[in-house]
């Protein structure tokens, strides 16, 4: 017995110095170990760059607390455990779950603010076991960091998707909300946009949204091309200074001196999002008696630019019968007019099935009297960012636009080797200057036949940045149609193509990750309800039982001798 006992002091002993030989060197050598499959606990490089920037307390107040539905209660837990992961490496970082409605006396005043700071609630339907219920929940979270707030969606909103498909699908997109709010609240702005004006270009309350998004991580101005004609020079190199230019949708022609000015911007590294259209077609003016209107080309001066670059944009319009739908009157009954829905070919659902970066995991973006792009052999390299589906077909201009196209009849032979139109480019390289061997629109002694790599991305349909106004002439968000209900992705396109542009790939790379959710079939456990829950409940139960029977036997037989 006495030896027995020196033998389990000398373990003890012995195990007591591995664990503190553990702990010292726990303090010196850090490791976390992700044992799921897709490795969703594990921070991209680009997440901990940005929690390095947090020198000071950063807290997050996250809306999504008390009696909820299961599949945001698997929400709740991914977003605890990410903070959890983001609160390990920086100890600056603070959250806690809120329940808007908790205190039935202040909870009124609690959703009114919310409602101010911009965080709406969804309305879902809980289905128990054949019971349905509906449910307010508030998918937010808001992070404060030096007096400043940003607001994180939580839940990413995808048209027609079923509840237990958007909590995968922003399951997917957790880690990108938490760190993009994390740069935006800590990064000082460095990258400068500018916005051109001067060529009937869209106005600003048309797209609001997109700009508010982009004031959020960069510096953005108006830039007009006015002063070109009275300073070229001058007005060069002010535009010098931003990243990037955005050209939304001109409607009147460019003078060869505005077009040299763009050019030896893109010529000198600068950055450019085109979103535009050659053929003039407007929604807004079918709404007339006829349901007619006339669609013809728009002379841009810009083909030239183009070609040169190694694109075009042809002056006809894409007919897909992947169409957003539109409601039509269809008759009369009583005194009330009757409306259906039906599908519009000229507004193209485009669901993108390339891999870049710009464009992985995005849902379906819509687009409106949208043209086709032709690439061109140029040495620049080029990526198809978005097509057509394989059942669409180019519409020669002019043409008349009927909404009595919604009646009519089509094969899958009428779209055979037609489809798969490209309508948004990625353009990179080192661009040769359109004025290359030719005579200059304006005396330059800078200029440059060709320059630094750059990259521009062409949209062929300048309607694709463009938000709706409410009633009382407030922009709706960026994507969301209010004729249909329906909420697409263009904004987060749109920014993903900004970010590309100003080289933060690392956000983007986030946001292509990809994450396999494993979730309860709901219908298979409401028909097999008993044998799930004597697996889930019953069976560990019985095993720990079995054991516990199993361990005393065997210990009493051994000591019963």
């Amino acid at each position: 017995m006495k030896i027995s006992s020196q033998k389990n002091i000398k373990t003890l002993l012995i195990t007591i110095a591995i664990l503190i030989a553990l702990n010292i060197a726990g303090t010196f050598i850090f490791h976390r170990f992700d044992l799921t499959n897709d490795k969703r606990y594990t921070l991209s490089p680009t997440s901990l760059n940005i929690i390095k920037q947090v020198h000071n307390p950063l807290s997050i107040k996250i809306y999504m607390q008390g009696d909820l539905p299961p599949e945001f209660k698997r929400l709740q837990l991914e977003t605890q455990q990410l903070l959890e992961e983001f609160q390990v490496y920086n100890k600056n970082i603070y959250f806690e779950f809120v329940n808007p409605m908790e205190n039935e006396d202040e909870s009124m005043d609690i959703i009114k603010e919310l409602y101010r700071k911009g965080l709406t609630p969804i309305n879902i339907t809980v289905d128990d076991k054949g019971k349905q219920s509906q449910a307010m929940v508030f998918p937010w979270a808001i992070a404060t960091y030096n007096n400043k707030e940003v607001n994180i969606p939580l839940l990413k909103n995808q048209m027609g998707a079923s509840t237990t498909q958007k909590v995968i699908g922003s399951v997917q997109h957790l880690e990108y909300s938490i760190a993009d709010a994390f740069n935006k609240i800590t990064k000082e702005k460095q990258k400068k946009v500018a916005i051109i004006k001067g060529n009937g270009e869209m106005k600003e309350i048309f797209m609001a949204k997109f700009l508010m998004q982009i004031r959020e991580s960069y510096h953005i101005g108006p830039f007009t091309l006015d002063s070109v004609a009275k300073n070229p020079i001058g007005t060069l190199d002010a535009l010098k200074k931003y990243d990037l230019a955005i050209i939304a949708k001109p409607t009147e022609a460019f003078t060869d001196s505005e077009k040299q000015v763009l050019d030896q911007f893109i010529i000198n590294g600068g950055k450019t999002l085109w979103l535009v259209d050659q053929v003039n077609a407007e929604m807004d003016s079918l709404y007339n008696q006829s349901g007619a209107t006339l669609a013809f080309p728009r002379d841009l001066n810009l083909n030239d630019m183009f070609f040169k670059y190694g694109f075009r944009i042809t002056p006809d319009l894409v007919k897909d019968e992947r169409g957003s739908p539109i409601k039509l009157a269809s008759g009369e009954q009583g005194s009330a007019t009757q409306y259906q829905q039906f599908n519009w070919k000229y507004a193209p659902q485009v669901y993108p099935e390339s891999k870049h970066p710009i464009v992985k995991n995005l849902g379906g973006i819509k687009f409106d009297f949208a043209n086709p792009i032709d690439t061109l052999k140029n040495g620049i390299k080029k990526t198809v960012l978005l097509q057509s589906s394989p059942y669409s077909k180019k519409i020669g201009t002019p043409a008349e636009i009927n909404l009595n196209i919604v009646t009519e009849e089509t094969s899958p032979n009428d779209y055979i080797n037609k489809g798969n139109i490209p309508l948004s480019v990625l353009l990179e390289g080192d661009f040769h200057s359109m004025y290359e061997n030719r005579v200059l629109p304006f005396e330059q002694k800078t200029f440059l036949t060709k320059g630094k790599a750059t990259k521009m991305i062409v949209i062929s349909d300048g309607d694709l940045v463009r938000n709706q106004l409410d009633k009382n002439l407030t922009p709706v968000e960026l994507g969301y149609d209010q004729r249909s209900g329906n909420l697409y992705d263009n904004k987060d396109f749109l920014m993903n193509c900004v970010n590309y542009l100003l080289d933060d790939t690392g956000l983007i790379n986030i946001r292509s990750k990809d994450l396999n959710l494993p979730l309860l079939d709901k219908e298979k456990v409401y028909q097999e309800y008993s044998i799930t829950q004597f697996i889930t409940i019953g069976l560990p139960i019985l095993i720990l039982l079995v054991f516990g029977l199993a361990f005393t036997f065997l210990r009493k037989r051994k000591y019963s001798k």
